[in-house]
């Protein structure tokens, strides 16, 4: 995906935060289709424009942001990635955006470099978190697969099969590498990673990386 295609809204409840961010983000590029103050606005007008990448404050007046994110995520009707960008840092906060759909985490305190590098990464798959962030999203996942799922049953017979060079991406994601650090583990292009990123998606039926990386290590991926 060229950063000129990259489909972009934001949502704060702050005019000026968010006509600073969506100016630097059009500077740079992207298509900013839209823009939002609350909670309400921003799922109407996401529908709408159907943006490639959210960007996200959390706290929005009328629906939060996480409710935000499940709405437009959960759905399964819209393929758009949300970034959040929040002045909090709480690992509650995080959590539970990640756990709502949010593909990565990025505070305000970021540079707009910073920011500018974390869409371009979401666009494209990444799971995007601030430095400190990344750890305690996999050591949460880690707990939760620990946690017993009386529901899940044997795997079914029909369950679908990734090839050995899909399972072994499918490791190196779960162990938190960027697309570009598993490239060059394996000797092989970006985009080839993202193929076979996007090929384990389509077989396993999950919409993102964060669900990825849960399913990897539920399945003991991320251990040698």
């Amino acid at each position: 995906m060229t950063e000129q295609a990259i489909k972009v809204m934001v949502v704060d409840d702050h005019p000026m935060w968010r006509d600073a961010v969506a100016r630097d983000l059009a500077e740079a590029g992207f298509d900013v289709v839209a823009t939002a103050g609350d909670g309400d606005q921003a799922v109407r007008r996401a529908r709408a424009t159907s943006p490639d990448v959210l960007v996200l404050d959390l706290n929005l007046p009328g629906k939060p942001g996480v409710q935000v994110c499940k709405e437009l995520v959960g759905g399964g009707d819209l393929p758009v990635r949300v970034l959040v960008l929040s002045a909090s840092g709480e690992h509650a906060d995080v959590l539970e955006a990640v756990k709502s759909g949010a593909t990565g985490y990025l505070l305000k305190s970021a540079s707009t470099a910073e920011l500018l590098d974390a869409v371009r990464r979401t666009a494209s798959g990444d799971a995007v978190f601030t430095p400190g962030l990344a750890g305690l999203v996999l050591g949460e996942y880690r707990r939760l697969a620990a946690e017993p799922a009386p529901e899940r049953g044997a795997p079914e017979p029909n369950a679908p099969r990734l090839t050995e060079r899909e399972t072994e991406v499918l490791r190196l994601v779960a162990k938190g590498l960027s697309y570009k650090q598993i490239a060059e583990r394996l000797v092989i292009s970006h985009r080839t990673v993202q193929n076979h990123v996007q090929n384990t998606l389509g077989k396993l039926q999950l919409h993102n990386r964060v669900e990825l990386v849960r399913y990897a290590i539920e399945s003991g991926l991320d251990t040698p």
